[in-house]
């Protein structure tokens, strides 16, 4: 049986791994053991921070909520019990995106919330 020789799939995966690499300094991008390190690090940090940023969005629509339930006598807690109570069913991306681009929106909310509270 003949050997079997991968110089083109190296140079493929190589390339591959040096285009990835392209942004970093110094040897990172120069020399493959470097860049390879570099690139598998990266990838890493990639794929644990697509699942945290859901967690930092969530945090930034809570802290917006809060602040415009305060404009109007809540807090974030009692405002969104209230709004269970009432049975309001709104996710906190849209009320946030209400509070920041359509206050009279929120406002009527805050009412529902108010009445039920």
């Amino acid at each position: 049986m003949p050997r079997v020789k991968s110089n083109v799939a190296h140079h493929a995966r190589k390339k591959k791994i040096m285009r990835a690499a392209k942004g970093a300094r110094g040897a990172r991008s120069k020399l493959y053991k470097a860049a390879k390190e570099t690139v598998e690090r990266g990838m890493q940090y990639a794929y644990r921070d697509r699942r945290k940023k859901k967690g930092e969005f969530r945090s930034l629509w809570i802290t917006r909520i809060n602040a415009a339930a305060r404009m109007h006598g809540f807090n974030y807690s009692g405002f969104m019990a209230a709004l269970r109570k009432a049975g309001v069913d709104v996710n906190r991306k849209v009320l946030a995106d209400l509070a920041v681009r359509d206050l009279d929106a929120f406002a009527k909310i805050a009412e529902v919330a108010r009445a039920h509270a």
